[in-house]
């Protein structure tokens, strides 16, 4: 089993920065595909972008494609989200997922969760 704390959310502006990270427990968290998700209010959670194991393959939403990036850090246990030019439509409580897949890009395919941290982005 695996825990999940997600940290760095607040409060940005339109085309600013932000860069979350999730730190994870335990000694197996390089045998988990990792990813972020989002849920927006009023919306369905969803994906934004995943990182296989090794984090050599990496999968992106088209909503955050060349503006977001993720990375993961085996030896810290930790994934991170690095997100630029953000948008008030990047508004959203972002959380950190684990999975038993290499890399996936559905919430069904996630197995752990984290708490989730709230981005909030102004215009």
């Amino acid at each position: 089993q695996v825990q999940l704390v997600e940290s760095g959310g607040g409060l940005v502006q339109a085309g600013g920065s932000r860069g979350l990270s999730c730190a994870a427990s335990g000694r197996t968290f390089s045998s988990y595909g990792m990813g972020w998700f989002r849920q927006a209010p009023g919306k369905d959670r969803e994906f934004v972008a995943g990182i296989s194991r090794s984090g050599r393959k990496i999968q992106y939403a088209d909503s955050v494609k060349g503006r977001f990036s993720i990375s993961r850090d085996n030896a810290k246990n930790t994934v991170y989200l690095q997100m630029n030019s953000l948008k008030p439509e990047d508004t959203a409580v972002y959380y950190c997922a684990a999975s038993f897949w290499d890399i996936a890009s559905k919430g069904r395919e996630y197995d752990y969760w984290g708490q989730g941290t709230r981005v909030t982005v102004s215009s």
